[in-house]
């Protein structure tokens, strides 16, 4: 989109906040990028540039706007809408590959050398993956800078600086102040925030309907590992340097997220896998507007807009209890999973008491006894065979999976059917486009509308919805009472 000159300007005059994060405006004549939805005057159009990412506004020289921060914008929804070469380098970075594995852990783990990585992602975002990287990690430096009380030398290493050196620079350069000027700045009227905890606003595209994402997640949450209490989901999080124990409650404008980390290292992976899990870098007015072209869909998109598709913070851990929760009640899949975890995950320390462990690993579970399972016989072979194949790298799940390929693999598995395959690659993969015509609630519910309800009928007419399917199933799960659509009660 910021090639549209004419379109990224009509945005920044409007301070249409839907653009936020699609691309960013750099004004020529003070060196500041900004966000399209800034309230500040607008620049006149012949000073204005646009870039697709924050990182070629730093790239180029441009610093960050001290009133809009453009830096805490939502994602740009292109990276969660596509699987190609740059979304899943995207997602990756995101998560912190780079920063730990380097550029060529990058390339490797996609499949591509590191000059075919290197280029295309400078073909379409004007920064390489060491410069997305470094913008990030100046976030990062933000975020422990404004909402921690840590000393700067431990921020440094913390946000994936090499130096204090370098990170002194890039403050300076990115927000055109230094480390202590902008925790000075910060702290005016705020509260220091707990030691140990990270106190943090996560931006999202209005409008959000806050009732399927967390009543699915607190419906459906597994005993020790999930929680809701007291108006937040609660859950715990294996992340690549340790662990942590997040809590997520939705507010008018933002979520307020809560985090804990046994090392800070992880805290821009921890971000990533909040956001994800949330889909808080969906743009809901594009998906509303392409569901609502269907009149049957059209009603329940009008009386609760906004809905999200609830994901994971870990996709193997979803891959398993999608298996669990084959054929039985939200409730049995819920049991099965805790005795799993009280079997088999890792003991963890919560700081406000009731989460108790880690999920288990699919290398944890892969020694596991199947007699011991209380389910059928079919479905302890499949729950092996599906930890088995994860254990042995030959199933890969992540933010950097081939969506494809991904699908191709789970339907070789034994005992994993469409069912399976699609609500892994709706929730753990992230599909937009994933869809279930053989689910029960969604064959109801098209029944109720009068829509085709058989499932060859149904994804015949879900050509339409395409590529918001996933979406779709959201709006028609919602026509039922089940608590997986309410908000659970404080």
């Amino acid at each position: 989109m910021h090639t549209d000159h004419d379109r990224c300007v009509r945005a920044v005059q409007s301070h249409d906040a839907r653009f936020d994060g699609w691309f960013f405006t750099a004004v020529l004549t003070t060196r500041i990028y900004c966000r399209p939805s800034c309230p500040v005057v607008p620049p006149k159009a012949r000073n204005m540039t646009f870039y697709p990412s924050a990182a070629a506004a730093q790239q180029a020289g441009f610093r960050a706007c001290k009133r809009c921060r453009p830096d805490a914008t939502p994602g740009s929804p292109r990276w969660n809408e596509r699987a190609d070469l740059v979304a899943r380098a995207m997602r990756m970075i995101a998560d912190g590959v780079v920063d730990r594995e380097g550029v060529p852990g990058l390339a490797a783990r996609l499949g591509y050398s590191t000059r075919q990585v290197e280029r295309q992602l400078l073909a379409e975002l004007g920064a390489g993956p060491l410069a997305l990287a470094r913008a990030q990690r100046a976030q990062t430096a933000r975020l422990l800078i404004e909402t921690s009380a840590l000393p700067m030398a431990d921020i440094t290493f913390a946000a994936g600086f090499s130096s204090i050196r370098s990170f002194n620079e890039t403050v300076r350069e990115v927000f055109a102040l230094s480390p202590t000027e902008l925790r000075q700045r910060a702290r005016r009227g705020r509260p220091v925030a707990a030691p140990g905890e990270l106190n943090l606003r996560l931006p999202y595209r209005a409008p959000l309907c806050p009732d399927n994402l967390f009543g699915h997640l607190a419906a459906t949450a597994v005993p020790g590992v999930e929680e809701w209490r007291d108006g937040a989901y609660r859950r715990t999080l294996r992340l690549p340097y340790g662990h942590g124990v997040v809590a997520l409650r939705p507010e008018s404008d933002h979520i307020a997220c809560r985090l804990s980390l046994t090392d800070l290292r992880d805290l821009a992976g921890a971000i990533s896998r909040c956001r994800r899990l949330l889909d808080l870098d969906a743009d809901p007015v594009a998906v509303d507007d392409a569901l609502r072209a269907d009149p049957r869909l059209a009603p329940l998109v009008d009386e609760a807009p906004g809905r999200r598709v609830p994901g994971t913070v870990d996709a193997e851990e979803f891959a398993v209890r999608a298996v669990l929760g084959q054929q039985v009640s939200t409730a049995a899949a819920r049991t099965l999973a805790g005795r799993l975890v009280t079997a088999h995950g890792a003991p963890v320390e919560d700081p406000a008491g009731g989460l108790t462990h880690l999920f288990p690993t699919a290398e944890a579970l892969a020694g596991l006894d199947p007699a011991a399972l209380a389910m059928p016989a079919t479905r302890r072979a499949t729950l092996t065979g599906l930890v088995g194949a994860l254990a042995a790298g030959e199933l890969t799940l992540g933010v950097g999976s081939d969506w494809d390929a991904a699908r191709e693999r789970l339907a070789a598995l034994p005992g994993v059917g469409p069912w399976t395959v699609e609500m892994v690659a709706m929730r753990a993969l992230g599909d937009p486009d994933a869809f279930v015509p053989t689910d029960l609630g969604v064959r109801g519910a098209a029944r109720g509308l009068g829509l085709p309800a058989t499932p060859v009928a149904l994804t015949r007419h879900s050509t339409a919805w395409r590529p918001w399917r996933a979406y779709a199933v959201q709006y028609l799960w919602a026509t039922a009472d089940h608590p997986i659509n309410r908000l659970p009660a404080n």
